[in-house]
């Protein structure tokens, strides 16, 4: 049976919720952040990098959000959730597959990295690593997430969905961003088409089902 090694709060909550979409079997290992938020280093017997998300199933280690859904869709789907080949929206699909990880989380996890260093600097060095923080997030971090915000609002304004009319797992990987942006960048403000997405996505059966299955969630501030 295939395996999710799912760390409380994680990224691997966006595969229990394809998983759920799907139906597809499978069981639960439980992993808990560190009191430094990290992953425990038990996950390193699973995986080298000892990072979460990461599955087991037929022998294979798969490791990365993108390339579990990709095994997943394409294992389990049965060509659901991923448009037909050769056509537009496959094109947009495997886009927004790759650009959640690969542009997208970036700036939020220096957002996420610079809010956090002044809390947790010596007392001493608080004044001068809050204004080192307060001016990377005004001169780099946040213009980077306004630009991403206002492209992915513009994208929903085409259709109701990432990849077209159809909810795919590009949906899915895409809803990580959005929540992170949701809670520390600001999304609320002039991005109703974005704030509509993850209305929708929060309503899905399938949705919810993941988050009583893999526990309380909230992306970091």
């Amino acid at each position: 049976m295939l395996t999710v090694h799912h760390l409380n709060n994680s990224r691997s909550q966006r595969v229990l919720w394809l998983l759920e979409e799907l139906g597809v079997p499978y069981e639960i290992v439980r992993y808990q952040r560190q009191p430094n938020m990290l992953a425990p280093k038990e996950l390193r017997a699973i995986h080298p990098l000892g990072k979460s998300p990461v599955i087991t199933d037929n022998g294979n280690t798969i490791a990365e959000s993108g390339a579990i859904l990709t095994y997943i869709v394409e294992a389990y789907g049965n060509g659901r959730l991923i448009p037909p080949p050769n056509t537009p929206e496959r094109l947009r699909y495997t886009y927004w597959l790759h650009y959640a990880e690969g542009s997208a989380m970036f700036p939020l996890l220096l957002k996420l990295i610079f809010n956090l260093m002044p809390k947790r600097a010596p007392a001493l060095m608080r004044p001068f690593t809050k204004m080192i923080s307060s001016g990377a997030m005004t001169s780099m971090i946040d213009p980077q997430l306004k630009q991403h915000m206002a492209f992915w609002e513009g994208e929903l304004a085409k259709s109701e969905w990432f990849a077209g009319p159809e909810f795919t797992a590009a949906d899915i990987q895409m809803s990580f961003p959005l929540e992170a942006a949701s809670s520390r960048a600001g999304l609320e403000s002039g991005h109703p088409k974005a704030l509509a997405f993850l209305a929708r996505i929060h309503a899905r059966p399938a949705y919810q089902r993941a988050l009583e299955k893999g526990g309380p969630y909230q992306v970091g501030k």
